[in-house]
C-alpha cells in the first residue's frame, strides 16, 4: 500500500502558496525600515514589481495582509508587524550563525557591521576600509552612517558590531579614545568675541550633545540669541558656507583645518580650558571573540587616525 510521506501536504501547501526564502524575509525588513516600496526595491537592488510579488508571497502563505498601500508610502498591519519582528530575529540569527561558523574555522573573514558619524564616515572611512582590506580580503562591511546619536542606538540594539562616535554617550561595553579635537569658531573674515551676537552666522543639523555643548557656551558669553541667518542639514556643507564668505560658524577644528584663509578661534569654557569633543571607538566586548572584528580593532590601534 502506498503512503503518502508525513510531510506531503505541506509540500503542497507550499507550493501552492509559494516559497518563503530569505529575500523574502530582508525584503519585508527592508520595506518597514524605509515605509516606501520605491526607496526599499532601490535599497534591494530590485525592481518594484519583484518587491511587491515577494511581499505577495508572504500574505499568502501566512494568509494575512501584511501592508496596506498609501498615496506615499505604505502601512503596516499587525500581522504585518509581527512577521517584520520575525524577519528581523531571523535574519539576525542567520548572521550570528554564519559569523560563528567563519569563526570556527580560524580565519579573518566575515562580514563587520559598523556604525559610523556622519564626518567620521566622510573623512577617515573610506580610507581605513581601504588599507584593512588591502590586508584582510576576506573581510566585507555593512556600513551605516548618520548624527552620533544614531549610531550610539544602533549600537545599544546590537545592530552594528563597532560604532565610531563624536561625543560621550553612557555605554558599559568598551569605549576606546581614537582622538580629541578642539570646538572652534571659524570665519571667512577677522573678528572679535564681541562682534560674534551681530555677525551672520552658519547652522547645520547636528545631535543634542553637540548643540548643548555649543549652545551652553554661546549663552555663558552672550545675552542675545546668535544671528543665524543660513541653516543646512550638513557640517561639509556649513563649512562650504563659510569658505564663501556667507558667515561664521561654530564647529570642530578638523571640519576647517585644510582651510588656511579662514580665521580660527577655539573656544573655553569658563575656567579657561579648550572646549574639546572626543571621537571613540564603541563596542561590545563579546565582539572580541570574533576574528575579523578582533582583528579590525586591533587594525584600528595601529592606526594614526586623527591623521587620516
Amino acid at each position: 500500500m502506498f503512503v503518502l510521506p508525513r510531510n506531503h501536504f505541506f509540500l503542497n501547501e507550499d507550493k501552492r502558496r509559494g516559497m518563503v526564502d530569505r529575500q523574502d524575509w530582508k525584503a519585508l525588513d527592508t520595506l518597514y525600515e524605509t515605509a516606501n516600496i520605491t526607496q526599499a526595491a532601490a535599497k534591494l537592488f530590485i525592481s518594484q514589481p519583484s518587491l511587491t510579488a515577494r511581499i505577495k508571497r508572504l500574505e499568502q502563505r501566512f494568509n494575512v495582509p501584511i501592508i496596506i498601500r498609501k498615496r506615499r508610502g505604505v502601512l503596516f498591519t499587525p500581522e504585518g508587524k509581527e512577521l517584520v519582528q520575525y524577519a528581523k530575529r531571523m535574519l539576525k540569527d542567520e548572521q550570528a550563525l554564519i559569523e560563528k561558523i567563519k569563526n570556527m574555522r580560524d580565519e579573518v573573514a566575515g562580514t563587520i557591521r559598523v556604525g559610523v558619524s556622519n564626518f567620521f564616515a566622510l573623512n577617515k572611512m573610506p580610507k581605513i576600509l581601504r588599507l584593512f582590506k588591502k590586508r584582510y580580503p576576506k573581510v566585507e562591511f555593512q556600513v551605516v552612517t548618520g548624527w552620533s546619536s544614531e549610531m550610539h542606538r544602533h549600537l545599544v540594539n546590537d545592530d552594528v558590531h563597532i560604532s565610531f562616535i563624536k561625543g560621550n554617550y553612557p555605554w558599559k561595553g568598551i569605549k576606546e579614545v581614537l582622538y580629541e579635537e578642539e570646538i572652534c569658531v571659524a570665519a571667512p573674515w577677522v573678528f572679535e568675541w564681541e562682534e560674534l551676537p551681530e555677525l551672520p552666522r552658519v547652522d547645520y543639523l547636528t545631535d543634542a550633545l553637540m548643540k548643548g555643548l555649543v549652545d551652553d557656551w554661546w549663552y555663558r558669553n552672550y545675552d542675545q540669541k546668535p544671528y543665524i541667518n543660513i541653516e543646512v542639514n550638513q557640517v561639509e556643507t556649513c563649512k562650504e558656507m563659510v569658505v564663501n564668505g556667507l558667515g561664521y560658524a561654530i564647529l570642530a577644528n578638523l571640519v576647517v583645518q585644510t582651510h588656511p584663509d579662514l580665521f580660527i578661534k577655539p573656544i573655553q569654557d569658563e575656567k579657561g580650558n579648550l572646549i574639546t569633543r572626543k571621537t571613540s571607538m564603541y563596542y561590545h566586548r563579546d565582539v572580541l571573540n570574533l576574528n575579523a572584528v578582533n582583528a579590525f580593532i586591533t587594525f584600528i590601534r595601529e592606526l594614526e587616525v586623527k591623521k587620516l
